[in-house]
Formats: C-alpha cells, structure tokens, sequence
C-alpha cells in the first residue's frame, strides 16, 4: 500500500501509576506534506484511556478531512475493542462476556462516533507498531505522551513534513495485529535435547524417553527428565551431582 497517499495517525499513551498522572501523543501526517502532533495531560487516568484517547483526539482533529485512513498504535487494546470486542459489548448492553460493566465504557462510546465520522470520509484501517522497537512515529508519540504525564514542557510541531525532524514515514513492513492465542489453546511441549535418569549416585543420559523410562521404571527413588538444550542438560546434572 502507498501510505502517502493516506492520512496517517500515529499513537500512544502513557501513564505513571495505572492510575495516575498520564498523557498522550498522537500525530497527524496529511498526504499534502502537512504534520500536526497533539498531546495532552491528565491528572489521573490510565495507561489504556490515554491509548484510547490519543486516538480519539486524532481522529476529531482530522474530521473535516477527506480520504483514506491509517491509525498506527501499539495498543492491541485499542485495536481488538474497536473492531471486535465492542460489537459484543453493544448486543449485551455494555456488558463483557462474563457479565461485567466493560471499561471506559465513556471513551468507547465516543471513539464508536469517531470511527463513523471517519468512515464516511474513506476507508478506515488499523495498524499494529510494536512499541519501542525504534519506529520513529511511535517513539515521538511517546515522548509526547510521557512529557504531558509528567507535566514538562514539550513543544508540539504543526508545519511542513519537509521540516519534520523524524522519518515518520519509516514503518514496519508488518503492521497486522499479533495473532492472540486461546486460553484454551494447548501449550507446545519443548523438543527434548535430551532424557536424564539419576539412580543410586549414577548419572546416564538417554536419546530416546524409551531408553530412559527403561531404566527408571520400577526403581524406587529413581529421578528423571528431559532437557531441552545443552545448557539445559548441564544446568540439570549440576543439580543432581553438584558437578557441571
């Protein structure tokens, strides 16, 4: 996709106690070579209602403009309760699945209207950036935020991409959202690097759990395990002999 041609909203909230004083960045690259940053502070708030709101902020800032929209935010929060969750939510009357009042209920609701507004405007996509991985949209947004949380002085830029001193343009080349695994999802066992009995002071290692369950079978006080790496194994002996 060519993100120049679309309106681009980076994000990113942040808050020191969870709850506490917090704040937010957000910035704004128009496809004309226009860059507007926002940012706020809160006196006591949370670290995922600054997410919320820095998108929510950038969206009304740029609700009189036409085209195409891309928000780039590190809040998988964000991200899953405005295009999944809250569907859910709205059917259950604002309940969560397991029959709690769902949170921040407030700037969900105003977020939903932004999203509308938007999306008769053009198309609305969402995209995952990592949190501090380097991007240099993200890291501006947080420096925004962590400066209005901590109520320092930051000066906010508002002109030309041509004088904007970050490469913002410079995103991961994936920006879908990490794939959540089930609770229910069984965990993948380790690959065995080896199989380990200790019987009577003696030590063997095996290659097989067979060559292992073998010798420990019906022997009493006889310990054994499987070691997932060199290191592993090393790490196991030294515990069953003192020696490494």
């Amino acid at each position: 996709m060519d993100i120049t041609k679309k309106i681009l909203l980076f994000t990113d909230g942040a808050c020191s106690g969870n709850p506490g004083p917090g704040g937010f960045g957000s910035i704004l690259v128009y496809p004309e070579g226009r860059v507007k940053e926002l940012g706020e502070g809160r006196a006591d708030t949370t670290n995922n209602r600054m997410e919320m709101v820095a998108v929510l902020k950038g969206l009304s800032e740029a609700s009189h403009k036409k085209g195409d929209f891309l928000v780039l935010t590190d809040s998988t929060y964000v991200i899953q309760g405005i295009t999944k969750w809250i569907f859910g939510w709205k059917k259950r009357g604002w309940l969560t699945a397991d029959g709690k009042a769902v949170v921040n209920k407030d700037i969900w609701q105003e977020l939903e209207k932004a999203v509308q507004v938007r999306k008769a405007l053009g198309k609305l996509e969402w995209g995952y950036v990592r949190g501090h991985q380097g991007n240099p949209g993200n890291e501006r947004c947080d420096e925004i935020a962590v400066a209005f949380s901590k109520k320092n002085h930051i000066d906010l830029f508002d002109g030309s991409l041509l004088q904007y001193p970050y490469a913002i343009y410079d995103i991961p080349d994936d920006i879908t959202l990490p794939v959540r695994k089930s609770k229910n999802e069984p965990k993948k066992k380790a690959k065995a690097y080896s199989y380990l009995s200790y019987i009577d002071g003696e030590l063997q290692t095996h290659k097989t759990w067979s060559e292992c369950e073998a010798r420990v079978k019906g022997r009493s006080g006889a310990r054994f395990k499987k070691s997932t790496s060199a290191a592993d194994e090393k790490k196991i002996i030294k515990e069953w002999t003192g020696k490494s």
